[in-house]
């Protein structure tokens, strides 16, 4: 597929320059508080901006038309935005009706998800005017094109859907290193570029439960890091290694790498990227049993977080928001045994994301119903209720935890199946999922 021609949005900028007076940063901010007053939790910054109306955004995510409709008073076309056109977004949907309620082919959900109607990475064109086997800036331009995709759908989807193609870009993403004609300037910018390629393709491949597949890859980012001496690189590296090392019981090892993260980005610029690796040491000390060491790790998270966004924030950190702040500390308190708290903090998470993070908000819904399950005092009706919002999000959530967590609410709720409530939605669950 051939890249489109950018065209700036020079609708938005007038507004932003000669109505409203305000800086990208300034604009941003009104948009992050406008989201606020509507309960819509969004980390808007001066780059989305600059994506906006430079034209690399043809049409926002709707969460941000709402938001910028209200804003403004203006339409999406008034605004400068094509949205009229197929290529609006860099994503189709799964399909055109509302399927989430329909049954679901187990053995479809476990797959990669070939057939599904996703326009996920442009084919990373070369460099068009540039000499054959030269690598310019457009390219580098293309590879964290990906990386935003990538993210942007499995926020919505999961990751079933992705790998394949998310796969293939990497690799030529690799050739491009390997064979290319750069400058040296050119080499370390699509070194970390590629890095973060990396680091998205083994998001996926830890959503898809392939864990092994996820440490090689966040390793070949954590070399690019060093490589292209990119602090904020090395950090993001090694906060998904903590994340792995806590998904696969590993307690001091999330908490060493989490700490090496937070040393990597301590002096970078963005208190909100420090705060996630805080809170994915909490996570670590949780898993740990250390509940004192834990409580220190979240209030430093949430006063950290609590300086706001800032220049330096790296566009991936967009889903940390205030509900996954509140969603991952409510799953330290779960690892801490302390139910009636995780309950709560993760039914806070599923009210704070609003309309995004649709996978998240399903996965901290399972959250939701299993701590009603085991808590001390089981609520069990609590649970069924919970868990038959979880069931709504299916199938057009993907992703191999996401079933993994059904399983787990099916297993927490199968000791309460003599209420009338769960007992009803064990037969949902069964006729859902084609499960026996």
């Amino acid at each position: 597929m051939a890249d489109r021609r950018k065209i700036p949005n020079l609708s938005l900028r007038a507004l932003r320059e000669e109505e409203l007076q305000t800086s990208r940063h300034e604009f941003a901010q009104r948009v992050v508080k406008t989201g606020q007053e509507m309960g819509e939790a969004v980390a808007c910054s001066k780059r989305l901006v600059a994506a906006w109306e430079d034209g690399e955004v043809e049409l926002p995510r709707p969460v941000y038309r709402r938001i910028l409709t209200r804003m403004t008073g203006r339409t999406m076309a008034e605004l400068g935005f094509r949205a009229g056109t197929a290529a609006a977004s860099p994503i189709s949907e799964v399909n055109g009706t509302d399927s989430r309620k329909a049954p679901v082919d187990r053995r479809a959900f476990l797959t990669d998800g070939a057939g599904v109607a996703v326009t996920l990475l442009p084919a990373l064109p070369p460099a068009g005017d540039l000499p054959p086997g030269r690598i310019g800036t457009r390219n580098v331009r293309a590879v964290h094109k990906a990386v935003r995709t990538i993210y942007a759908h499995d926020h919505d989807h999961g990751s079933a859907s992705l790998r394949q193609k998310a796969s293939e870009a990497l690799h030529r993403a690799y050739n491009w290193l390997q064979d290319g004609q750069l400058t040296d300037r050119t080499e370390r910018q699509l070194r970390s570029a590629t890095g973060h390629l990396s680091i998205a393709v083994g998001w996926l491949a830890y959503d898809s439960g392939r864990p092994a597949d996820a440490r090689s890859l966040y390793g070949e980012a954590l070399a690019a890091s060093r490589i292209a001496d990119d602090r904020a690189l090395e950090g993001h590296a090694f906060g998904c290694l903590a994340l792995l090392a806590k998904a696969s019981g590993r307690p001091r090892e999330a908490i060493a790498a989490a700490q090496g993260a937070q040393s990597a980005v301590r002096t970078f610029g963005s208190p909100r990227m420090l705060s996630l690796m805080a809170m994915r040491e909490a996570g670590g000390w949780a898993l740990l049993g250390d509940a004192s060491a834990t409580d220190t790790a979240i209030v430093r998270a949430h006063h950290l977080y609590a300086k706001g966004p800032a220049d330096a924030d790296p566009d991936w950190l967009e889903f940390f928001s205030p509900g996954e702040l509140a969603g991952l500390e409510a799953l330290a308190r779960a690892d801490l045994a302390q139910h009636e708290r995780a309950a709560a903090g993760a039914e806070q998470a599923v009210l704070l994301h609003g309309t995004q993070f649709q996978r998240n908000r399903a996965l901290y819904t399972a959250d939701v119903a299993i701590q009603h399950a085991v808590r001390e005092r089981p609520e069990p009706e609590a649970a069924a209720e919970a868990a038959g919002r979880l069931l709504t999000y299916l199938p057009d959530v993907r992703s191999d935890r996401l079933l993994q967590q059904l399983q787990n609410v099916q297993s927490a709720l199968q000791r309460h199946a003599a209420v009338p409530a769960v007992a009803d939605w064990l037969e949902e669950y069964r006729t859902t999922t084609g499960t026996s």
